[in-house]
């Protein structure tokens, strides 16, 4: 399955706006996105006091927040960290299989990037809860800015092994901060990658900056990956 995935704050968005795209666009889905690199100036990081009570938490907010907004899944992207891998995992872990169980989500996914600690909390979630991650939204436009087909192509093999049997998305940023980008043959790889029926998907990041430019690229993903392989 192949999937597009655009990312939008939720700054002035309310419930009401969610239910709009539903009955025009029924197979559209839309996520809360967990962490992320920065709030309110500085680092955010996962910092648990313990796994039950973190897990309790989350279970009990995020139901509150995904029910209230129509919302079919969560994306995991804490960067930081206050806490070992094996408690990242478990804490994470227990936090999809129980809202996957009481039927809150019908997704989540994780965006991982190629750094040293992120990966090695990201590996430990994966190897023990890899059965309910369904999309793993590689952060590719980490790499170096200037990123060729080459590399790119490499780096998604490096990553398609270390997530073994995941569904591995294709990422670009439209802010031009690094990775391979359109100019230099994006959307070349991605061919590439669908005819050899690797490509599990295209992650954009993000709508934010999209918006100026009227979502050429997010457009281009998902033209590509409707065409027939």
């Amino acid at each position: 399955m192949s999937n597009s995935i655009i990312y939008l704050h939720l700054q002035l968005i309310t419930p009401l706006h969610l239910l709009h795209p539903q009955p025009m666009h029924s197979n559209v889905k839309v996520g809360l996105s967990l962490g992320g690199d920065s709030v309110g100036g500085g680092s955010c990081y996962f910092s648990p006091s313990s796994v039950d009570s973190w897990v309790s938490n989350a279970v009990s907010s995020l139901t509150k927040i995904i029910q209230e907004y129509n919302l079919d899944g969560i994306d995991i992207d804490y960067e930081h960290f206050h806490a070992d891998p094996e408690t990242f995992a478990e804490c994470i872990g227990k936090l999809v299989t129980t809202l996957k169980n009481n039927g809150v989500i019908s997704f989540a996914s994780i965006a991982p990037f190629d750094d040293d600690e992120v990966q090695s909390h990201y590996l430990a979630l994966w190897k023990d809860y890899a059965h309910v991650i369904d999309y793993v939204n590689f952060q590719f436009y980490a790499y170096d800015q200037g990123t060729t087909i080459s590399q790119f192509m490499k780096y998604f093999q490096t990553q398609s092994s270390n997530y073994k049997g995941g569904n591995i998305l294709a990422s670009i940023s439209t802010d031009g901060s690094g990775g391979l980008s359109p100019e230099n043959g994006f959307f070349t790889a991605c061919n590439r990658l669908k005819s050899q029926g690797k490509l599990g998907g295209i992650f954009v990041w993000s709508a934010d900056d999209s918006k100026a430019s009227g979502f050429r690229y997010e457009k281009q993903s998902q033209a590509l990956l409707a065409a027939p392989r």
